[in-house]
């Protein structure tokens, strides 16, 4: 599930959003759906594990789990 960073052409905010196949683009501000996706740098060496605990994090509390290899999933 990538991450994206996204300006809303009606408020002009910026954030970034986790985007699955279900998920419904509007601005968390507004509500818009006229967005810009944004181009953003890759995360450096040192920040993808925080970046993966995140994503982890957020996956569990959502219920899912497949941010995990098999053998990383909580029992």
């Amino acid at each position: 599930m990538p991450i994206y960073d996204y300006r809303c052409n009606n408020c002009d905010k910026t954030f970034e959003l986790l985007v699955r196949s279900t998920t419904v683009l509007a601005c968390p501000h507004c509500g818009s759906v006229q967005l810009e996706k944004l181009v953003s740098m890759p995360a450096p060496k040192s920040k993808i594990d925080v970046l993966r605990k995140r994503a982890r994090s957020q996956g569990v509390k959502e219920g899912h789990f497949s941010n995990y290899k098999p053998s990383e999933i909580p029992h």
